[in-house]
């Protein structure tokens, strides 16, 4: 299962839009998140949300897969497009590992010489 995925939806004449990415949260735990990025296509996203962490990669393609799998029941089919939104997804990740390293106490320590 790939990595990432960009599915669309077209209803009424609009296009939905959903980008999804697997990435490795820092500090070399083995933890991964999954990052998805969801609006109107050749728009902003309107909504960004993170799921995880899970222990390792696999587990977090078994998610992505599973929602891959519930969007193509909603009529999502895969896009051919570049994904758009991938700096919007890395801001995200940026964000969570921020936050990340805060909560479990990660200090530099510069000793003096």
């Amino acid at each position: 299962m790939p990595r990432s995925l960009c599915l669309t939806r077209q209803c009424l004449g609009l296009i939905t839009r959903i980008e999804c990415e697997i990435r490795p949260l820092a500090g070399e735990r083995g933890l991964w998140t999954l990052l998805c990025a969801a609006g109107m296509s050749g728009a902003q996203p309107s909504a960004i949300k993170a799921q995880g962490p899970f222990h390792g990669p696999f587990v977090a393609e078994a998610v992505l897969d599973s929602i891959a799998q519930c969007l193509a029941v909603q009529g999502y089919e895969p896009c051919v497009e570049p994904m758009i939104w991938r700096l919007h997804l890395q801001a995200e990740l940026r964000k969570l590992n921020g936050e990340h390293s805060r909560r479990l106490g990660d200090y530099q320590f510069r000793p003096e010489s």
